[in-house]
């Protein structure tokens, strides 16, 4: 079905049915569903270890479910997955070059497109030659958007993004996301522990305990008028790290 995204009607581009993960004994996702319209920005937010990285990954096909679906409406299936940790994110023998490179290379994508991707992230082409060590986490950061955005995905899977980094410079990579989302037609599945930095970026919210979502609605509505116990606590959490 057909679902309203900042006030159009987006068709459905990511169906999650039933979706189970499995660590041995461990029941990291437990029959978790929804659905992500193209233009949207679904948060998904939780405690750590609630089973929101085992989601991500089996979204990508880093992890093969135990249970359950994900069928991708566009033939293309383009998703990519930004990473929490923009250091170890990145291959510290590799240039920025070589590192936006490398996707194009297995993509059969130019090469001299690598200018243009830096530009799409706030970045100049001073940092080509640069080695992760040499960037601060903001840039790197950066450097891992630009490379996700290298192959023209549909869909980004942001795993704690921003999480990592100052608050200064969060709000910078939130920004620089939002413009990207509005230049590219990017949808996005955003994963953090923060309630309060989701609800800056979501169009809904899924809120996730013990591998389960237990409550699912408009990003201010979930906000504003919260339906579950465990949805209330984090909104008290995150009203008192603002004080």
């Amino acid at each position: 079905m057909p679902r309203s995204t900042r006030g159009k009607v987006a068709p459905v581009l990511l169906t999650v049915d039933s979706l189970e993960v499995h660590w041995g004994h461990v029941h990291a996702v437990r029959g978790v569903s929804f659905e992500i319209a193209r233009g949207e920005t679904l948060g998904l937010v939780g405690e750590s270890g609630c089973g929101k990285s085992s989601l991500a990954r089996a979204l990508v096909q880093l992890v093969k479910p135990s249970k359950g679906s994900v069928r991708f409406e566009d033939p293309k299936r383009k998703l990519q997955l930004v990473f929490q940790d923009p250091k170890a994110a990145l291959d510290p023998r590799l240039t920025v070059q070589a590192t936006l490179e490398e996707p194009l290379e297995i993509a059969g994508l130019e090469l001299k497109r690598v200018p243009a991707l830096l530009d799409a992230v706030g970045l100049g082409a001073e940092l080509l030659p640069r080695r992760p060590h040499e960037l601060s986490a903001g840039q790197r950061q950066r450097i891992n958007i630009a490379r996700a955005l290298a192959v023209e995905p549909t869909l980004l899977v942001l795993d704690e993004p921003v999480s990592a980094l100052d608050v200064s410079v969060q709000a910078q990579v939130l920004n620089l996301l939002v413009e990207l989302q509005k230049s590219r037609g990017l949808t996005y599945l955003f994963i953090s522990h923060d309630l309060a930095v989701v609800s800056h970026i979501a169009t809904r919210i899924a809120v996730m305990q013990e591998g389960r979502i237990v409550e699912l609605g408009p990003a201010e509505q979930v906000i504003v008028t919260p339906q579950h116990a465990y949805t209330k606590t984090l909104l008290d959490a995150a009203a008192r790290l603002a004080l």
